[in-house]
C-alpha cells in the first residue's frame, strides 16, 4: 500500500537527481528543498498517477549477515547494559551515521505507483575492543576501578563495613560459656577431628565436663555422623588456634572469622553487581547488622560455613563474568579487524575464576550436601552469562556456540572439580582405619559397588546410610519450621535460654536491674530487612521476566539454590536458621530493588532526591531495629519485660 509522507526521509547529501525522481521533493514531505547542496535542482518529473500521493521508498534488503537478532533488553547482559549499545553484526549495531547511504530510483512497483526510491545498503562499521568492552560490561562497570582513587576508596569502604561486622560478631564471643543448640555435635566433633583424625565417641553426658575444659572423656571408638567433615575441621582448627577446649571463644572462632569475611565479600560482590561503591557498602552493612548473620557467626554450626563457601563461589563467578567478557571483547574485535568469519566467535581459554568457584563449591558440598544445589544453579547461571555475552558481541549462532564452547567445558570443569574436591575432603576418613564405616568393604566382600576400590566402596555405602538418615528425619521438634515462613522469619529458632532467666528478687536486680531476668539467643534476622526482602523478591522477579535484567537473575540465584529446594523436604524436621545459606541473596535482592527506587546516577539530582531521602530513612530504621534486637542476638542478660518486647509475633516465643 502507499506510504505516508512520514515514511520518506532521504538522507541529506543524497544526489539531487535522486530527490527529483523521488517526486519533486517538497519541504512538507520531509525532504530537503532544492539547492541545499549548492546545485540547481533538476526539473521535477511528471507527477505520480492518481491515488499515489508520495514517492515509494524501498530500502535495500539487509544482507543475511546483517539481519538483526531480537532487540536487546534494557540492562545487563544481553541482558546488556544501556550504555553498552547494540550487538555488532546487526542493523541496529551499525553506526547512526551509516544512515547516510545514497538513494537511487528503481522501477515503479507493478501496481502502477510512482517511482521507487531505494536506499543503498550502508557500509558496515567494525567495532573495536573498547566499544565491545563497553557493550559487554557497561560504562559504569568499566569506570569502577578505572583510577587508583576509585580502587582505594572501594577497599577502604569495604574494610570499614567489615570492621563493623567484626565488632558485632566478636564482642564477647565466648558468652555464653555453654554449648548452644547443635554446637553439642559440631564443636565436639571438630575437636575430635584435630585430636583423633576422625569423629570419636565422647561417652555419656560429656557436655558439663567439656564446658569446664575437660576433654579427657574423648574415646577412640568411632562415632556415627551424618554430615561431611569440612565445617567440623574448620571449627576444630579454630579451637586449636584459639585456646583449646577451655575457651568458649575458641569454639566459635572459626565461624566468627568466616562470618566477618562474608561481610567483606558481600560488600565487594555488590559493588561489582551494581557498579557502585556506595551500594556495595549498603549491602555489606545490611549483612553486618542483620540478626541471622550475627547469630550464625557467633554459633559453631555448619550452616555459616556453608554460607561462606557458596558466597565465595558466587563472587568468583561474578569476577569470571567480567574477566571473560573483557577477553571476549579483545578477541572478537581482533577477528572482526582481520575480516575473519565471526559466526562462531572466539574461544575464551581457561577460566581460573570459574575453576576457583568449582573448588569452593566442592568445599561447600563437603560441609553440607545442600551445597549441591548451589553447584547446579550457579553452573547454569554462568553459562547463561556466557551465552548472552556472545550474543551481545555479535556472534551469529551464539546459542549453539555457547553450548559447545561454554556449557560443555563448564560442566566438565565445575562438576568434575567439585567431585574431586569433595572426595578429597574425606582425606582423614580415608587415612584413619578407625573412622566410622571405613572398613565396611573389607567386612562385606562382594557387596555394594564391587567395581570400586575398597575405600571408595566403603565411602559410597556410608553415604547411602547418611542419605537414609536425612530422608527419614521426621521426628517433631518445637522449633521446626516450614520453608515458606523462613523468608518472613515466621518461626525463628530459639538457640539458648539461660539459667539467668529464672532469677528473681535481689539476684535478678543484681543481674539485670529488674525483678525478673531473661537471657536468650534467638536466631532471627532483622524483621525489617527480611520483610522488605520478601517484597523485593517479587519486584526482582518482575524485572527479570519483563526487562531481562541480568542483575535480577544474579540476586535471585542464591534464593533458587538455597531456599527453593527445601520445599521438597518440607515434611522433614527442618529449621528456619537454614536460611543463613541464602541470607546474602536476600540482602542483594533488597539492595537491587533499592537501586531501582533511587534510579541511575545519570538522572538529574532533583529527580533522585526524594528517593534517596526515602531510602536513607528506611536504612536508618533498619539500624535502629538492629540496635534494639542485638541483646537478643548476642545472649545478654536483660529484664524479662525487655525480652518480651522483642516477641512481636506469638510464633517467636
Amino acid at each position: 500500500m502507499p506510504q505516508s509522507p512520514d515514511a520518506v526521509d532521504p538522507t541529506p547529501g543524497a544526489p539531487d537527481d535522486a530527490r527529483a525522481r523521488a517526486g519533486a521533493a517538497r519541504p512538507e514531505d520531509g525532504l530537503a528543498p532544492p539547492g541545499t547542496n549548492g546545485a540547481p535542482h533538476p526539473a521535477p518529473l511528471p507527477g505520480p498517477p492518481a491515488g499515489w500521493s508520495t514517492p515509494y521508498v524501498a530500502p535495500v534488503p539487509l544482507e543475511p549477515e546483517q539481519e538483526s537478532p531480537p532487540d536487546e533488553p534494557r540492562t545487563g547482559d544481553g541482558w546488556a547494559d544501556p550504555s553498552a549499545g547494540t550487538p555488532s553484526g546487526t542493523a541496529a549495531g551499525t553506526a547512526a551515521g551509516d544512515a547516510a547511504g545514497t538513494q537511487t530510483a528503481v522501477d515503479a512497483p507493478p501496481w502502477g505507483a510512482g517511482p521507487v526510491v531505494a536506499t543503498a545498503a550502508p557500509e558496515r562499521r567494525i567495532p573495536d575492543a573498547d566499544e565491545l568492552r563497553e557493550r559487554l560490561l557497561g560504562a559504569a562497570t568499566l569506570a569502577l576501578d578505572a583510577t587508583r582513587r576509585n580502587r582505594v576508596v572501594g577497599w577502604v569502604v569495604a574494610l570499614a563495613v567489615t570492621a563493623l561486622g567484626a565488632v558485632l560478631r566478636f564482642w564477647n564471643l565466648g558468652s555464653p560459656h555453654e554449648l548452644v543448640f547443635d554446637e553439642t555435635y559440631y564443636v565436639k566433633d571438630g575437636w575430635s577431628l584435630v585430636e583423633r583424625g576422625y569423629e570419636a565417641d565422647w561417652g555419656e553426658e560429656p557436655n558439663p565436663r567439656f564446658e569446664q575444659g575437660d576433654a579427657s572423656m574423648l574415646g577412640t571408638k568411632a562415632e556415627y555422623f551424618v554430615h561431611p567433615q569440612v565445617g567440623k575441621w574448620l571449627i576444630g582448627l579454630g579451637m586449636r588456634l584459639g585456646g583449646g577446649v577451655e575457651s568458649a571463644f575458641s569454639w566459635r572462632l572459626a565461624v566468627a572469622v568466616l562470618g566477618t569475611l562474608s561481610v567483606l565479600m558481600l560488600t565487594r560482590i555488590a559493588r561489582r553487581l551494581f557498579a557502585s561503591t556506595a551500594w556495595g557498602a549498603v549491602a555489606g552493612g545490611l549483612l553486618a547488622i542483620d540478626g541471622m548473620g550475627i547469630v550464625m557467626s557467633r554459633t559453631s554450626l555448619l550452616d555459616p560455613v556453608l554460607m561462606f563457601f557458596v558466597l565465595a563461589a558466587f563472587g568468583a563467578l561474578v569476577l569470571d563474568r567480567e574477566q571473560s567478557r573483557r577477553r571476549l571483547a579483545v578477541r572478537q574485535a581482533a577477528l572482526l579487524a582481520e575480516g575473519k568469519e565471526t559466526e562462531f566467535g572466539p574461544g575464551l581459554g581457561w577460566r581460573w575464576w570459574r575453576f576457583a568457584a568449582a573448588v569452593l563449591l566442592g568445599l561447600a558440598i563437603g560441609t553440607k550436601w545442600s551445597g549441591l544445589y548451589f553447584l547446579a544453579v550457579f553452573g547454569v547461571l554462568t553459562v547463561l552469562w556466557d551465552a548472552t555475552a556472545r550474543r551481545t558481541a555479535g556472534v551469529r549462532v551464539w546459542a549453539a556456540v555457547a553450548f559447545v564452547r561454554d556449557a560443555v567445558p563448564a560442566a566438565f570443569v565445575m562438576v568434575g572439580t567439585a567431585v574431586v574436591v569433595y572426595v578429597g575432603t574425606w582425606w582423614s576418613w580415608f587415612t584413619n582405619a578407625g573412622s566410622y564405616g571405613r572398613q565396611w568393604a573389607a567386612e562385606h566382600p562382594g557387596e555394594g559397588l564391587t567395581f570400586l576400590p575398597e575405600g571408595l566402596r566403603s565411602l559410597f555405602e556410608f553415604h547411602r546410610q547418611m542419605w537414609n538418615f536425612h530422608r527419614d528425619l521426621d521426628s517433631p521438634h518445637t522449633y521446626q519450621a516450614h520453608p515458606l515462613g523462613w523468608i518472613v522469619q515466621w518461626r525463628p529458632t530459639s538457640f539458648f535460654w539461660g539459667d539467668e532467666s529464672g532469677l528473681t528478687g535481689p539476684d535478678a536486680q543484681a543481674a539485670c536491674g529488674a525483678d525478673h531476668c531473661a537471657r536468650a539467643i534467638l536466631a532471627i534476622g532483622n524483621p525489617v530487612v527480611w520483610w522488605a526482602g520478601a517484597a523485593a523478591i517479587l519486584v526482582a522477579l518482575f524485572w527479570l521476566v519483563w526487562y531481562r535484567d541480568w542483575r535480577a537473575g544474579a540476586v535471585l540465584s542464591g534464593l533458587v539454590a538455597g531456599w527453593a529446594p527445601w520445599f521438597l523436604y518440607s515434611d522433614r524436621t527442618i529449621f528456619a536458621f537454614y536460611s543463613i545459606a541464602f541470607t546474602p541473596w536476600v540482602v542483594l535482592t533488597l539492595v537491587y530493588v533499592l537501586t531501582l527506587v533511587v534510579g541511575p546516577p545519570t538522572l538529574p539530582p532533583r529527580a533522585r532526591r526524594g528517593a534517596i531521602i526515602g531510602v536513607g530513612v528506611f536504612l536508618a530504621v533498619v539500624v535502629l531495629v538492629s540496635a534494639f534486637f542485638y541483646p537478643i542476638w548476642a545472649g545478654w542478660t536483660v529484664p524479662y519485660d525487655f525480652w518480651h518486647q522483642h516477641m512481636w509475633l506469638r510464633q517467636w516465643v
